[in-house]
C-alpha cells in the first residue's frame, strides 16, 4: 500500500487547479459574510447610537451578540459536519446568514437587533468551523495553505467592504445590515454545484464517491487512488470520533496548539480595534467620517497583507510567517499607546501617526494570526475528530473574542487607551514565546502525514529536535 508519508503531491494540471480554486473561492464566500458582519457593526454603531439611546454597555451587547451566537454555532456544527457532511453545513451557513441579515435590517428595537445578530453569530461561528475544514480536505498539500487562507482573505475583504459600504451609506444602518443577504445568496447558489469532501466520504464508507471526487479535483486516476489509500491508513484506525477523544494524550498537542492560536488571535487585540476603532478615534477627536476612513484604510492594508501571507505560508511556512509578523505588531501597539498618553492625539501629525500605527498593527497582527488561525486549525487534528477539533478551535476563538468585545470599551475607560494598547502588546510577547516553542510546521505535508506525526509524538518542534538528536 502506498501511504506516501512524505506528504508531497504530484503537480496538477491548470484545469484541475482552476477547479480547486473555484471550489475554495465559492466556499470561502462564507468568510466574506463573516467579515462583512464583523466590520459593519463598527460603522453602524455610530448611526445606531444617534437613533437609540445606547451607553457603552449596550454597544458592547449589540456587538457581542454575534460572538455569543458564534459560540453555539461553532460547537454545534462540529458534530453535525461529521454526521451530515461538510457541504451540507456550508449550505446551512448561507441560509442562516441570509435570514439573520434580513432580520437585522428590519429590527424595530435594540432587543430585536441583538437577537438578530445572535442568529448571525450562529452562522458566523459555523463558518469558521466548517469552511476551512472543507477547503483543507479538498485541496492538495502543496497548495492547501493558500486555498484555506482564501477564507481569511474573504473575511478581511468583507470587513473592508463593510467599512466602504458604511462610509457610503452614512447613518442608513438598516441598508448596511440588509446588504449582507447578497453574498449569502451567491454562496448558496455556488455550493449546490460543489462536491462533498472526499475524506468525509471515506469515513462514511462511500469509497467510490470519494474516488470520483478526488479524480475530479486531482485530474489523475493514479494520484486519486494513491490518495484514497493514504487516507484509509487513518480512517481504518479510528472510524468514529467523540468529544472525549480530544482528551487522548496523543491528540492533546493538537488541541493545545489549535485552541491557543485561536486564543492569542483575540487577546492580542485585533478584533477589539476592528469593532471599536471608529468609537475610540471619535473620542480622540476624529470626525465620524475620518474615523471610518482611518479604520477602512487599516482593513485595506490587512487585505493586502492577507494576499501576501497566502503565498508566504506555502513558501516559508506557517510558524515562520507568524514569527516574522507578530514583533512588528508589538512595536505598533507600543507606539499607539504612547500617542494616546495625556490628552491623546491633538495635532494633525499625531493623528496621522495614529492612523499609520493602527494600520501597521492590524496589517501585521490580523495579517499574521488571521492568515494562520483557520489554516492551522484545519490541519492539526486527526481525521476522525477533525470536525470536533476545528469546532473546539473556533470555540476558543469566539470565547476570547466575546471576552475582548465585552471589555474593550470598559478597559479604555478604566485603564485609558494607552495602557489598554500596552496590555495587548504584553500579551503579544507571550504569544511569540508560545509560537516559538510549541507551534509545529505543517507546510507541504499531507493531512495524513501530520496525523502520523501526532501519533508518533513528533508534533511539537522540540519533539522533532529530540528525535533528530537520537
Amino acid at each position: 500500500m502506498n501511504t506516501r508519508h512524505d506528504g508531497l503531491a504530484k503537480p496538477q494540471t491548470k484545469n484541475m487547479m482552476g477547479l480547486v480554486i473555484g471550489i475554495a473561492v465559492i466556499a470561502a464566500l462564507g468568510g466574506l459574510l463573516f467579515g462583512y458582519d464583523t466590520g459593519i457593526i463598527g460603522v453602524a454603531l455610530l448611526g445606531l447610537g444617534r437613533q437609540f439611546s445606547m451607553d457603552d454597555t449596550t454597544k458592547q451587547l449589540v456587538t457581542g451578540a454575534i460572538i455569543f451566537g458564534a459560540l453555539f454555532g461553532c460547537l454545534g456544527t462540529g458534530p453535525l459536519s461529521d454526521r451530515l457532511g461538510r457541504r451540507r453545513m456550508v449550505i446551512g451557513v448561507g441560509v442562516l446568514f441570509a435570514i439573520g441579515s434580513i432580520c437585522s435590517a428590519l429590527s424595530p428595537s435594540i432587543g430585536f437587533l441583538i437577537a438578530s445578530r445572535f442568529l448571525l453569530g450562529l452562522s458566523a461561528g459555523s463558518s469558521t468551523q466548517i469552511i476551512p475544514v472543507y477547503i483543507a480536505e479538498v485541496s492538495p498539500p502543496a497548495h492547501r495553505g493558500k486555498m484555506v487562507v482564501l477564507f481569511q482573505f474573504m473575511v478581511v475583504f468583507g470587513i473592508t467592504v463593510a467599512y466602504a459600504t458604511g462610509f457610503a451609506l452614512g447613518d442608513h444602518w438598516r441598508w448596511m445590515f440588509g446588504l449582507g443577504v447578497v453574498p449569502a445568496l451567491i454562496l448558496l447558489g455556488g455550493m449546490f454545484f460543489l462536491p462533498e469532501s472526499p475524506r468525509w466520504l471515506l469515513v462514511k464508507k462511500r469509497d467510490q464517491e470519494a474516488l470520483t471526487t478526488l479524480e475530479r479535483v486531482r485530474g489523475n486516476h493514479d494520484e486519486a487512488v494513491a490518495e484514497v489509500a493514504e487516507i484509509r491508513t487513518v480512517v481504518l484506525d479510528e472510524p468514529e470520533g467523540r468529544w472525549r477523544d480530544l482528551a487522548k494524550p496523543w491528540i492533546r498537542p493538537a488541541v493545545i496548539v489549535g485552541a491557543s492560536i485561536s486564543m492569542f488571535s483575540q487577546i492580542t487585540g485585533n478584533n477589539a480595534l476592528i469593532y471599536y476603532a471608529p468609537t475610540i478615534l471619535t473620542k480622540a477627536g476624529f470626525s465620524d467620517k475620518a474615523a471610518v476612513l482611518a479604520t477602512g484604510f487599516s482593513t485595506l492594508l490587512v487585505v493586502i497583507m492577507t494576499v501576501i501571507g497566502s503565498v508566504l505560508v506555502d513558501r516559508i511556512g506557517r510558524r515562520t510567517y507568524l514569527l516574522w509578523m507578530i514583533p512588528g505588531s508589538i512595536v505598533a501597539l507600543v507606539v499607539l499607546g504612547y500617542l494616546f498618553e495625556g490628552q491623546g492625539p491633538t495635532t494633525d501629525t499625531s493623528r496621522l501617526l495614529v492612523v499609520l500605527c493602527l494600520g501597521a498593527y492590524l496589517m501585521l497582527n490580523c495579517g499574521g494570526f488571521g492568515v494562520c488561525i483557520w489554516l492551522i486549525n484545519s490541519e492539526v487534528y486527526p481525521l476522525f475528530v477533525r470536525g470536533k477539533g476545528a469546532a473546539l478551535g473556533a470555540f476558543s476563538h469566539w470565547s476570547f473574542d466575546l471576552i475582548v468585545t465585552l471589555t474593550t470599551l470598559s478597559l479604555v475607560t478604566w485603564l485609558g487607551a494607552t495602557h489598554t494598547f500596552w496590555l495587548y502588546a504584553a500579551i503579544s510577547v507571550f504569544s511569540l514565546v508560545f509560537i516559538y516553542y510549541l507551534v509545529p510546521e505543517t507546510m507541504g505535508k499531507s493531512l495524513e502525514k501530520i496525523e502520523h506525526e501526532l501519533r508518533d509524538r513528533q508534533f511539537y518542534p522540540y519533539q522533532k529536535k529530540a528525535a533528530k538528536a537520537v
